[in-house]
């Protein structure tokens, strides 16, 4: 279990919509999809309804501050079956990465293994008590493109198992370059946080609002233990 995993969910029954995609960038194919999770009719593109509201003013605060630039979708809902197939599927890349294909791995190299997938993915729980942040509609991927629609380098791709996915690897470079890379990063959290997301600890891209991660963040963040989960997962 997860530290946020122990904050108590009210369900406030807000529904699932649908991301007006054409007020945002969004990368297409969409990158699960195209791998062939299951996602059945369910679309990735889709948020809680108040959840998708503070995202569109996230963009309206980017937009004062970098005319014509968008939040870039990556990744929106996600059924516990898609995230079952994703855990697995990093698992099996993963393997594949280390060059242990060619054997039976040992125990040791599956518990290092799951150990790298867990840092970054949440356990495809079923339990409604543990539900994985995306399976909420409460959580989003998300970069940024500027006005002329090309993607801002982040430093490290989406969805990377590495330290370079933590938020703040680059916060004390010295090369411009990487400089750069946490400008980017900054600013994306910077726009979030004022529409009252809050960022996971572990990667840059991924931010929610009423979950059980962003009210264990918030506790956190106020130091205090009142702040409770308002969207559980979606079936």
């Amino acid at each position: 279990m997860k530290p946020y995993q122990t904050i108590p969910i009210i369900e406030s029954g807000g529904p699932l919509v649908p991301i007006p995609l054409d007020r945002f960038a969004a990368v297409k194919p969409h990158p699960y999809e195209a791998l062939g999770a299951p996602y059945g009719a369910r679309s990735p593109y889709y948020l809680r309804q108040d959840v998708l509201q503070r995202l569109i003013q996230a963009q309206e605060k980017l937009q004062q501050q970098q005319s014509g630039w968008r939040i870039q979708i990556f990744d929106a809902y996600r059924p516990v079956a898609v995230q079952q197939f994703m855990v697995e599927y990093t698992f099996n890349q993963q393997v594949e990465a280390m060059g242990l294909t060619s054997q039976p791995l040992t125990q040791a190299q599956a518990q290092k293994i799951w150990g790298q997938v867990y840092q970054f993915w949440a356990v495809p729980s079923s339990d409604a008590k543990y539900p994985p942040p995306h399976s909420t509609g409460a959580a989003v991927d998300v970069s940024l493109v500027d006005e002329t629609g090309a993607a801002l380098d982040m430093g490290s791709p989406i969805d990377e198992l590495s330290d370079r996915s933590f938020p703040a690897y680059f916060s004390g470079a010295v090369d411009a370059q990487e400089q750069q890379y946490h400008h980017n990063r900054q600013l994306l959290n910077r726009v979030m946080q004022a529409s009252e997301f809050r960022r996971h600890p572990n990667e840059w891209w991924h931010f929610s609002q009423g979950d059980q991660m962003w009210a264990w963040l918030s506790n956190q963040q106020h130091g205090h233990t009142n702040c409770i989960a308002q969207y559980g997962r979606v079936d």
